[in-house]
């Protein structure tokens, strides 16, 4: 078993979780499922406790805890996509699987983990050593929800006098 491994609580919903994040990502699958060997706070004997998974080539746990804890935006996920395609296919494919869109290119699954899908070239713009542009781009990607490459570029690339 690998030494690090993230584990996310879910309540009672971890294997159809893990498999909707596998069918969604690539380098992502479902690698195990444990069923509980006795009677738990939140389950009972036999059914799923534990979900082996991995998510864009990050091993995880789903725990099966029941609904003492729930997710925050202290944790999200953080896909790099290359393209606007690729940028708007997992967006839509976590909204519309009943999540909710958020600011920035954060949004959150339906079963309320955050996620932020977030284009290399928003990162390579927003560490540009041009401090102005970076600042532009910055400001346009603080309007956003789902990123618009193509507005972070040009916002990138505008003069102070445009």
């Amino acid at each position: 078993m690998t030494r690090n491994v993230i584990c996310l609580w879910y309540d009672g919903t971890a294997e159809e979780a893990a498999g909707f994040y596998a069918r969604t990502f690539p380098d992502s699958a479902v690698t195990a499922i444990h069923l509980a060997p006795g009677d738990y706070p939140s389950g009972r004997q036999g059914q799923v406790l534990t979900v082996e998974f991995t998510v864009a080539g990050v091993p995880c746990l789903g725990l099966n805890g029941g609904p003492a804890f729930k997710h925050t935006e202290a944790f999200s996920f953080q896909i790099i996509t290359e393209s606007q395609a690729e940028t708007d296919r997992y967006w839509d494919a976590i909204i519309h699987n009943g999540g909710a869109a958020s600011a920035c290119g954060w949004c959150k699954d339906k079963w309320g983990v955050s996620w932020q899908i977030t284009p290399r070239m928003l990162l390579e713009a927003i560490a540009d050593p041009d401090r102005a542009a970076a600042k532009r781009a910055f400001e346009a990607m603080m309007t956003m929800s789902k990123i618009d490459i193509a507005a972070i570029e040009a916002a990138r690339r505008a003069t102070a006098h445009s």
